[in-house]
């Protein structure tokens, strides 16, 4: 038989329900907490004699009890176990009772001698402790999972999922005491549908459980608003939702006796009267739904815009590191794993359990500033993928400690190449090129192609960082501005950011849009082709600015003598169009400079001719670099292995940097 027969095809697809009930120990969507402030316990004690009773109690089940479990094992206080096991509303006995067997498996290797535990496979929930957890409604600790794509029509996906998530919370924290569990879907435009299902354990009463199912659907908003698919769980709840259909037709609970005061008979006017009287109560409850459900959708999504409250931190937990596994990751933040020194912290470079690099920025515990700008980055950051943004895998929160946690990035950042006398010698002008482009195509990802538009506001050469194969990533989002799409500008009467490569609107006026960016990454194409500081150009005995410079050398025909002389070999055309592109970026007036969009299209087509840029803005004529940056994110100024550069602010009485996230 042909391999790519229907009927052979037919028999893969049947069959492979079957083979997911097999493989639940490699479950790809495991999760786990084992809680560590509930204490351990030891081998061969009484306490885990009385978990292995409670776990051959699961892995012998006979009862299916419509997927809900409640056990306990043991007398005393100190070594008793109680034990909650829940799942999946919409599966059998057959494929619950493999579920927990594997989810024990993984469990006992996962989390040994923890006395309180949590996992969450793909089909059930089993947690455990050695407190009262029956009855007992707990939102945390908690996780969330993500499709990692994005829905084309965010704003349509959004409305339909809160609609489809309130009427589900609503049937579900109905359910009664066998089971509380909706699944439906809802239409997303002409072509498309939102599929999703929310469960509690039924030991919550009715509240309870709806208190839940409303914390969980708020923890979307710090984890996968706007994604294609995301599973949010909690030890007493659950909700999942996904781009196309992923459960079954649930085993229909037994239906309730009869009452013994039941209607009047059919033909009656009490019936007449009974119809009437629900029909206009389900209308007025029908509207007030919808009316609750429009208001807490454009709550959530203002909340969203303005990058959430600190608890919304908290509920991005698909992020969240355990303390204890960073430390153990970076020895403990042993000096020799440390990178460098900033002015919010050190940066400890680390290896997960899972044998990944990352890059560890620890605050300082005494530093008043930083708060937020750590929000900043966790809720901005953690939603921008882009093959030139660097990425946040996640962060810590535990006691006085905050950490973020970044991919690893090899080769530094950009100024450790082109500000140096002997590497800049190995950016040949191919790959200064494709450096330009990718900044470029970063810059426009956050101005025009993310969900939302997000000013940088400190781009710079030490911000840019580059990976083993010189692939610039740019990072240090501690002190973006985002904007919702309608926005095009903001004002601040706090300035952040490094003079030199500010905007002159932003440095006098406090006024900042994509313009501002593109005005940084003018300057930071001049550095890249010239191998100089943009405030120390030498040229030959003197030092002035490298704008003044470009400027001049450009009116009068000689630009030429601004790239870099280890430049030797390379397209004199494609530095001198780039020069030029530098020069258009860096104009004085806002409105005649291009939009990265813009910039592209000129770096991409030579058949393109080029306006003839204005004299730029001589706003800044110091030797000396005056340095703004919080030097929260990951950067350049983290590499440095023994010292880090801490420069004064001339307008900072006590050299701390101000940082405003919003408009005043």
């Amino acid at each position: 038989m042909a391999i790519g027969s229907p009927r052979l095809l037919l028999l893969f697809y049947s069959v492979l329900p079957f083979l997911a009930t097999l493989t639940l120990a490699a479950d790809q969507y495991f999760q786990d907490r084992c809680i560590s402030t509930a204490g351990n316990y030891t081998a061969n004690s009484t306490y885990q004699a009385n978990l292995n009773n409670i776990f051959s109690q699961l892995t012998s089940l006979t009862e299916f009890n419509y997927g809900f479990y409640n056990l306990s094992a043991g007398d005393e206080n100190a070594t008793k176990v109680n034990a909650i096991a829940l799942c999946r509303g919409d599966i059998n006995q057959t494929v619950c009772n493999s579920c927990l067997n594997d989810t024990i498996s993984e469990l006992r290797q996962r989390c040994p001698f923890y006395k309180e535990v949590i996992g969450w496979s793909e089909y059930c929930m089993l947690r455990y402790a050695n407190r009262d957890i029956f009855g007992e409604m707990e939102d945390s600790p908690g996780t969330c999972l993500l499709n990692t794509q994005d829905v084309a029509n965010a704003d349509q996906f959004n409305q339909a999922l809160d609609n489809l998530l309130n009427n589900l919370s609503s049937l579900a924290a109905a359910g009664g005491p066998l089971r509380k569990y909706a699944a439906d879907n809802y239409p997303v435009g002409a072509f498309q549908t939102v599929y999703a299902q929310e469960q509690c354990t039924p030991d919550l009463s009715e509240q309870e459980c709806g208190n839940c199912l409303t914390e969980a659907k708020q923890g979307i908003g710090g984890c996968c608003l706007g994604k294609m698919g995301c599973r949010v769980l909690r030890p007493s709840c659950f909700l999942r939702f996904e781009s196309s259909s992923f459960y079954q037709t649930p085993i229909p609970l037994p239906s309730p006796p009869p009452s013994p005061t039941s209607s009047p008979p059919p033909g009656g006017n009490g019936n007449n009267t009974t119809r009437i009287v629900i029909i206009v109560v389900a209308s007025v409850v029908g509207v007030l739904i919808l009316i609750t459900s429009i208001c807490i959708f454009w709550r959530v999504r203002k909340t969203h815009e303005k990058l959430g409250t600190d608890d919304e931190v908290i509920r991005a937990e698909s992020l969240q590191f355990d303390f204890a596994t960073v430390r153990v990751a970076t020895n403990n933040f042993s000096d020799a794993n440390k990178l460098g020194q900033g002015g919010f912290g050190a940066v400890y470079k680390g290896r997960l359990p899972n044998g990944q690099e990352v890059a560890v920025k620890r605050l300082s515990m005494n530093s008043g500033q930083g708060d937020q700008e750590f929000k900043n980055e966790v809720l901005l950051v953690a939603q921008l993928q882009h093959r030139n943004l660097v990425r946040l895998l996640g962060f810590c929160l535990e006691g006085h400690e905050k950490l973020l946690i970044y991919e690893f990035v090899p080769n530094t950042s950009l100024d450790h190449f082109i500000f140096d006398q002997v590497k800049r010698a190995q950016l040949d002008w191919e790959r200064r090129y494709k450096i330009i482009g990718g900044i470029t195509r970063g810059l426009l990802y956050l101005h025009e192609d993310s969900r939302l538009r997000i000013i940088h506001r400190d781009l710079k050469a030490s911000n840019v960082l580059l990976d083993a194969d010189m692939v610039p990533k740019i990072a240090d989002f501690g002190m973006a501005r985002l904007f919702v799409r309608d926005e095009t500008q903001g004002n601040t009467s706090r300035i952040v950011g490094t003079y030199g490569y500010m905007a002159p609107e932003y440095a006098m006026h406090g006024q900042f849009s994509v313009k501002s960016d593109v005005f940084s990454f003018g300057v930071l194409i001049l550095e890249i082709i010239s191998g100089q500081k943009n405030n120390c150009f030498r040229n030959g005995e003197t030092v002035e600015d490298l704008l003044s410079c470009a400027w001049k050398n450009w009116r009068e025909g000689t630009a030429l003598n601004i790239i870099d002389p280890t430049l030797r070999d390379g397209s004199r055309n494609e530095m001198m169009r780039c020069i030029h592109i530098g020069l258009l970026c860096v104009q004085e007036k806002v409105a005649d400079r291009p939009t990265m969009a813009t910039v592209i299209l000129m770096l991409n087509s030579f058949s393109i001719s080029l306006p003839l840029p204005s004299q730029p803005a001589f706003f800044m004529h110091s030797n000396i670099e005056s340095d703004m940056s919080s030097s929260l994110g990951y950067n350049s100024q983290m590499t440095e292995s023994n010292e880090f550069k801490s420069e004064a602010l001339p307008l900072s009485t006590n050299e701390v940097s101000i940082t405003e996230l919003y408009p005043r």
